[in-house]
Formats: structure tokens, C-alpha cells, sequence
């Protein structure tokens, strides 16, 4: 089974592009960040036309997650038990042949030492909270999606430039570790060490080009799951298109 994560930066203006990812890659559940698109405009039919039924929650301009699976999904849970309505649309989770797979989009943070800087803090112990609460560590848990934080010096392009900048302070850093020390593994740090590799890349100052990135998109799972990994890697390619999104899709490939 193959699942990935990409934050498309806009599912409506990226369909054509998630249509040709979709159709070369064989990838059977994809979680999608970003999507800003309210409900009403979720493009159902194309994706079903592509061969994936949707599970969504989206707002006018920001935000927004999704899932997408060739494969039937349960228990569909949209942001976290007790939100309210008007909540940022930011988390939903599905079981799809009996994995649990949570799909986050993280809150940015925006400034440092800001009222949205502690609210992406508190929505990590949240985060953290909602595994502790709903789910089992002995039982296939997928936890994916842009995370807005590089857990470590191998996951910037650059510590000097990022030292003590959003992303990558300590703060931030330590509250996404605290959401891994519930049991997760890194599943691209499982197959590949230390391998420095990037999944965003900003937009401006040839970025792209230079390899100046950041690995803030992830595909963490449960032991017993981690056990079935066959790879995971990021894909690049969609980066380079024409008008693409700033970030590139993860893929986890699983023997079950």
C-alpha cells in the first residue's frame, strides 16, 4: 500500500497536477494540506473520476485538509473531539484497512513569541492529547501531513540561516517531539539516516533551485506499523512544474 501526503497549496488551482501525480505515482490514500476550498466546492466528481472517493474539511481561503483513497474509509473525524464549528479546519483522520491515518495541517505560527506562535504550541499538546485519548500504541496509527517544524539540524538547509527562526526554534521543535514521544516513528529518517532532504521550498530568492528547503512535511507511524515500511521518500518532481505548490509530496510504502 502506498500513502502519501502533500500540501497542494490550493486543491483547485493543483488538480490537474494532483491528477498527474495521482495517475503516475499508483498511490492508494493521499492527504492533502491546504486545500482552501469550502465544502460546497470540493471537486467530488473529478476526484471520483480519478478513482478516489474524498473525505474533506475546508474553508474560503486557508486551511483545509483532505483525504483522498482508492479504498473504502470509516470513522471519519473531522479536527479535534469538542471543536466548534468555526474552528480551523486543520486536522481529519480515517481508518483505511485498518490503519488510523490522522492527517494535520500544523499551525505556522506566523511571528515568534506571538498569541498564533503559542497557539500552534497548544494545538501540538492537542495533538498529543487526541493520540493519548483515542488511540491504542499496538495498533496501526499513521500520523502525516505539513507540520510547519523541522525536527532536527538535518531537516534545514542551513542551521546558521534557521537557528532560532520559526520552524525551527526550540520551542516548536520540542512540542512536535513530545507529540513523537507518544510512539511514533519518522518514517524518512527510519529509511534513510541522516540523508538531507527537503519537502519545502519557499517561493522566492531561487529557493527551488538552490536546494534551500526545509523537511517539514512527514509520515510518522506506530512501531508495528513502521515494521511494514518498504520505503519512504519525497518526490521532488511536482516542485518543479509550472505554477507548483511550494511543497512536494511525501510517499510511504507498506508490505501488509
Amino acid at each position: 500500500m502506498k500513502i502519501a501526503t502533500w500540501n497542494v497549496n490550493s486543491i483547485n488551482v493543483r488538480l490537474e497536477q494532483l491528477e498527474k501525480w495521482l495517475g503516475e505515482s499508483g498511490t492508494d490514500v493521499i492527504c492533502l494540506q491546504e486545500t482552501k476550498c469550502v465544502d460546497e466546492n470540493f471537486p467530488v466528481e473529478e476526484i471520483r473520476a480519478m478513482g478516489y472517493e474524498a473525505a474533506f474539511t475546508g474553508e474560503k481561503s486557508y486551511n483545509g485538509v483532505a483525504i483522498l483513497s482508492k479504498h473504502p474509509m470509516t470513522d471519519v473525524q473531522k479536527n479535534f473531539p469538542g471543536d466548534a464549528d468555526d474552528a480551523p479546519k486543520r486536522m481529519i483522520a480515517a481508518t483505511v484497512d485498518g490503519i488510523r491515518i490522522v492527517n494535520t495541517y500544523i499551525p505556522n505560527g506566523t511571528e515568534l513569541w506571538t498569541d498564533k506562535f503559542d497557539f500552534k504550541l497548544d494545538w501540538l499538546q492537542r495533538l498529543r492529547n487526541y493520540f493519548n485519548e483515542t488511540c491504542g500504541k499496538d495498533e496501526k496509527v499513521l500520523l502525516c501531513g505539513d507540520f510547519n517544524v523541522a525536527p532536527d539540524e538535518e531537516d534545514v538547509w542551513s542551521v546558521k540561516n534557521w537557528e532560532g527562526k520559526l520552524h525551527f526554534t526550540i520551542p516548536e521543535r520540542a512540542a512536535l517531539y513530545h507529540v513523537k514521544l507518544w510512539g511514533f516513528t519518522d518514517l524518512f529518517r527510519l529509511k534513510h539516516g541522516d540523508l538531507k532532504e527537503f519537502s519545502w521550498w519557499n517561493y522566492r530568492m531561487g529557493a527551488f533551485p538552490k536546494n534551500q528547503g526545509l523537511r517539514i512535511d512527514h509520515i510518522w507511524t506506530s512501531e508495528g506499523l513502521a515494521a511494514k515500511c518498504t520505503d519512504c521518500r519525497i518526490d521532488k518532481e511536482p516542485r518543479g512544474w509550472e505554477r507548483p505548490s511550494d511543497h512536494a509530496p511525501v510517499v510511504a510504502e507498506f508490505d501488509i
